[in-house]
Formats: structure tokens, sequence, C-alpha cells
């Protein structure tokens, strides 16, 4: 049996993680002193509800290794022998080392143990790292073995694209994504930056004045670089305004040749705290 874990930035929704039986490790958000954990002491729409009020802007921490371990021994207990957990990039957060330090610490303390355990440092963020679960997630009900999952994640991670755009660069600006120089010509000229993943960081890739344009650019792009073979199912994230994700989602089904499954789902706390409100974003496979 093989068990899927991962960190609460996946963002995968929670009808997502019981169908597939995925655990997570939360992050942490100190909101002006008191520190929630995400998923479980506060949800995204009360916190999108209270952001902009704030006075001081929020900060999050990464999982524990004794709360990954944790998880990997309610697993091994409920009959798991193969673990497989996603971490967001190792090159945003620390929640890969903290991973990599619960596995160290579980074969400390069972030498010699039978169990297989792979920590993976996923290159990717919010739905990027959601799009690799549920893939390997299908992949283990189609009867995919333990090293066939492995090799397939280890394989794609790099390939999982990622467009993100936001409607208030004020967040990006306070979080360290962007320079002020950056963020004061894009208001100036109503130019929202599109944001990827380059070696595991995020990068802006582009820039388009008005959403509209946002929106036609992620089509267009998506048409010339999606790998017809691999990617079965394209997720669509937003923060605030789902609103914004159909009409992504429309546009999708209306101009491009694209037949699988079009998720919509929200963007969690730990990663609406550097994108702020009104952000979208959309992840798929691209041709290697």
């Amino acid at each position: 049996m093989i068990k899927i874990m991962a960190d609460s930035t996946c963002d995968l929704s929670n009808e997502v993680l019981e169908l597939h039986d995925i655990s997570l490790a939360s992050l942490t958000i100190d909101i002006e002193g008191k520190v929630y954990k995400d998923r479980v002491d506060i949800e995204p729409d009360e916190y999108y509800g209270m952001l902009e009020a704030l006075s001081v802007h929020p900060t999050t921490g990464m999982p524990s290794p004794m709360e990954y371990l944790g998880i990997i021994k309610e697993a091994i207990e409920a009959g798991y022998r193969e673990i497989l957990c996603i971490c967001m990039s190792s090159g945003t957060s620390g929640a890969y080392q903290s991973g990599v330090l619960a596995k160290d610490y579980f074969y400390e303390e069972n030498p010699g143990s039978p169990i297989k355990i792979h920590v993976v440092d996923s290159k990717c963020m919010s739905h990027g790292s959601g799009w690799l679960i549920m893939k390997i997630a299908i992949m283990r009900e189609r009867g995919a073995s333990f090293e066939e999952i492995v090799e397939f994640i280890e394989k794609y991670k790099v390939n999982v694209k990622h467009f993100l755009s936001v409607d208030d660069l004020n967040h990006l600006i306070k979080s360290g994504r962007i320079t002020n120089t950056t963020a004061f010509l894009g208001k100036i000229l109503n130019l929202k930056p599109i944001m990827s993943m380059k070696q595991g960081k995020g990068a802006i890739v582009g820039k388009e004045r008005g959403q509209k344009r946002v929106l036609k650019h992620y089509v267009q792009e998506f048409m010339n670089r999606y790998d017809r073979d691999i990617t079965e199912f394209v997720i669509i994230g937003y923060t605030s305004d789902i609103s914004i994700a159909e009409e992504l989602k429309a546009k999708m089904e209306q101009d491009t040749d694209f037949t699988g499954d079009i998720h919509i789902m929200q963007m969690g706390v730990s990663v609406g705290t550097h994108v702020g409100l009104g952000a979208i974003s959309m992840f798929f496979v691209e041709k290697r």
C-alpha cells in the first residue's frame, strides 16, 4: 500500500484530499501575533476576508519534522508500507528539509525497517505540487508501483508549468517576490506580472495590461506548451474571486482543443499570504 502525504501549500480541495486519501502537514500563519495552522485553524475565505484590514503583514512557517513524522507513523499503523511525501520547492521554503529530517528520524528509530519512504522536492508551488499529487494518486489507483510513481514524479516535476498573476502587487513586495521598482512600473502602466517557476523559485516571465490579456496569455501559452500525453487535467487556482477562474475555464473550453478535466480550486492561506486577493493561476505539464 502506498501512502501519499504533502504540505498544505499543495492547495488541493478537501474533496480531492478525501477522495485520494492524502494527508497534509500544515504550515503555520502568524496573524498579528496569533499563530494558526493552515487548513486546521483557519480557512481561506475567512482569511481573505480579514487580509486587507491587517496592520501587520502575516508571516508563514514551515511544518516541523515532528509533524511529518507523526503522519508517517500514522500511515504505518494503518498498514501502509510505502510512503511518498511531496513538498513545496526547497527554493521557497524549508518544508522539504523538514520532510527529509522526519524520514531520517524514522530510520534512526527503526534501523533496518522495510518501510519505503521517499521525500520529493517538487520544485513547485501551490497547485503545481497539487497537480503532481493528483497525477500520482491517479497512477496509484491504476496500479502503478511505488518505483514507477517515484520515477514519474522525479522525471516530470520540473515540467509542471506554473502561471500566476495577481491583482495587487503589494503582497508580493512585502513577501520579497518582486522589487518596489517593478511594482511601481506595473501600477503606473496597469501591467500585471505573470510569474512562473524557474529552478525552483518564482520568476516573472511576462507582463500584460489588464485581466483579459492575462487570461488570453494563459490560453495561448497553454496551447503552445502543453504535453498532450501527460496533461490529463488542468488546475486553475484563485484566491478571493472565483469568477476570474470561471472565466479562464470558459476560455480554455472555447479557445483550445483540450478535452481533459479542468479543475477550479482555491489557493490556501499560506500561498494567499504571498499573492494576496484577486490572484489567478493555472497548472499543467509542458512538453519536455
